[in-house]
């Protein structure tokens, strides 16, 4: 997704979430200035290397429990969305990739990063604190934003880690991106906070996160050069 074509979605989300852009440019700056600081960031070249042209995006609804306990992913990447990473890890799998603004438990993500997974790390206004703490334990960072894109911090779209992190498998390649555990329903999984011990009722702003996401992810079924396939119900 170009900038032209995820600015107006960005303008809309702001709008409506009540974000801050300053805050939002000033996040990208700080991951810049960390990432440059600890020299220890990858560029998008370096991450499209390991994407297979099959890509399985784990997000964190109810019904990713069921997938991994049913089935196998191993003909393509594994790419997760923040807390699904702490639901892989549950079954002993590590992921090639795990997209987090920092709001998942970070134990889980670094475990996960020591065994070799890359991280693309993403900078919004309101975790700059997270930022600061956190990037400089980890390997392997790729940067993101949802704002301007600077010349190590990237933006190829998307909202929330889940739809992002599909967004982020077109761009670097995919060419069958299955979706795993987007649910979007009335129940939020029990990774997607790192105070759930078990499933939750959804809350407002999650709700409006997942209208984004839909809404992001159709764009991208129609837009995109990659099929996109839900290996859960829709």
């Amino acid at each position: 997704m170009k900038w032209k074509d995820w600015e107006p979605f960005y303008l809309r989300i702001v709008r409506e979430m009540g974000y801050s852009i300053e805050k939002d440019r000033e996040a990208a700056r700080v991951l810049r200035a960390l990432l440059l600081e600890g020299d220890k960031y990858i560029l998008k070249e370096e991450l499209a290397s390991v994407v297979k042209k099959k890509a399985y995006v784990f997000g964190a609804g109810p019904s990713l429990e069921w997938a991994l306990k049913e089935f196998e992913f191993s003909d393509g990447t594994l790419i997760a969305a923040d807390g699904a990473t702490s639901a892989l890890l549950e079954r002993d799998i590590v992921p090639d990739i795990i997209v987090s603004d920092l709001d998942g438990r970070i134990p889980d993500i670094k475990l996960a990063n020591d065994r070799g997974a890359f991280i693309a790390v993403h900078a919004h206004g309101d975790n700059v604190d997270k930022l600061t703490a956190y990037v400089p334990l980890f390997l392997r960072v790729l940067g993101t934003t949802q704002t301007e894109p600077l010349d190590i911090v990237y933006n190829f779209g998307g909202f929330t880690d889940g739809d992002r992190a599909a967004f982020l498998a077109e761009e670097l390649g995919a060419r069958e991106i299955v979706l795993v555990g987007f649910d979007f329903g009335e129940t939020v999984g029990r990774w997607s906070k790192p105070g759930l011990r078990e499933h939750a009722p959804i809350w407002e702003s999650k709700r409006k996160k997942f209208e984004f996401a839909k809404e992001l992810l159709e764009w991208l079924e129609k837009n995109g050069r990659a099929r996109i396939k839900y290996f859960s119900p829709r």
